[in-house]
């Protein structure tokens, strides 16, 4: 079964708590973490974390965009986040290799995340040890933006690399996801959805988590 994965990016920050327990029929709540550094925008951050934990059952897929992930994902861990991804692009890859190991330490499942201009071979060196891989489909930083489909070759290299070395391994796609645009996720090999505004200003919600399913 494709899953699906809202993102708060695009609920109403002052109703956060209705709008989590609106797209409960979907399998994971997406949180996008921005630093204003490794990205442009700022979001939010640990406490939100700890607050979400605190009124939804959920699992929590916590997307990092900041610079240095390895300072903050076990705190991250620690407030609640089921799976942790961070970016290749964000640290050497020594720190990077740090960051999975310190999110296995604390139980929870880790991700690398590669942003449009990332070549697929990047997740190689993670890829037998991470539990998913994240395909940006827009630039990181801001929600609504147009999905990329000349991401989609990216999609079916690291899904045929998956199947070979680690079959286990969840391969997510973030961006501009869509009614028109998951089809073509889905068939290029994407198992999980990430999709905002898409959900979020839908008039029948759980209607559209079911159509985002494919």
């Amino acid at each position: 079964m494709i899953k699906i994965a809202p993102s708060i990016l695009s609920a109403d920050f002052a109703n956060l708590e209705r709008d989590i327990r609106r797209v409960a029929s979907a399998d994971y709540l997406h949180v996008d973490v921005m630093d204003g550094m490794f990205v442009p925008n700022i979001s939010i951050g640990i406490p939100v974390v700890q607050s979400i934990r605190r009124v939804t059952d959920m699992a929590l897929d916590v997307h990092l965009m900041i610079v240095e992930p390895v300072r903050y994902v076990e705190a991250f861990c620690d407030a609640g986040a089921d799976l942790v991804t961070v970016h290749v692009e964000s640290d050497t890859p020594e720190k990077i290799q740090s960051a999975i190991d310190r999110i296995h330490a604390r139980g929870k499942r880790a991700g690398v995340v590669l942003k449009p201009k990332t070549p697929a071979e990047a997740a190689l060196p993670y890829l037998e040890q991470v539990e998913l891989i994240l395909v940006m489909t827009v630039e990181p930083g801001f929600g609504g933006q147009k999905f990329m489909s000349d991401q989609m070759p990216k999609v079916a290299a690291l899904r045929q690399l998956i199947d070979e070395r680690n079959p286990a391994c969840e391969l997510e796609v973030d961006g501009g996801v869509a009614p028109d645009t998951c089809r073509a996720c889905i068939d290029a090999g994407a198992n999980v959805l990430v999709a905002g505004s898409a959900v979020y200003k839908a008039e029948d919600i759980p209607a559209r988590i079911l159509e985002l399913r494919g």
